[in-house]
């Protein structure tokens, strides 16, 4: 992490176990976490297998 991302997480006072409680969330449409999801919702798949679920947008379960 770069001291300028991590200067951010402090300025945000977001605890470093909510981020992760975040980023752990699944989606309801392809079931893969937010994290694997890029800026615009669709999702990246996990690892290097792409998502084949055709999910576009991140859904909260």
């Amino acid at each position: 992490m770069t001291s300028a991302t991590q200067l951010k997480i402090e300025k945000s006072e977001l605890s470093t176990n909510e981020l992760i409680i975040h980023f752990r969330e699944k989606c309801k449409i392809c079931g893969h976490h937010r994290i694997m999801h890029d800026n615009s919702g669709k999702c990246e798949g996990v690892m290097n297998k792409p998502c084949t679920s055709g999910c576009d947008q991140f859904n909260s379960e």
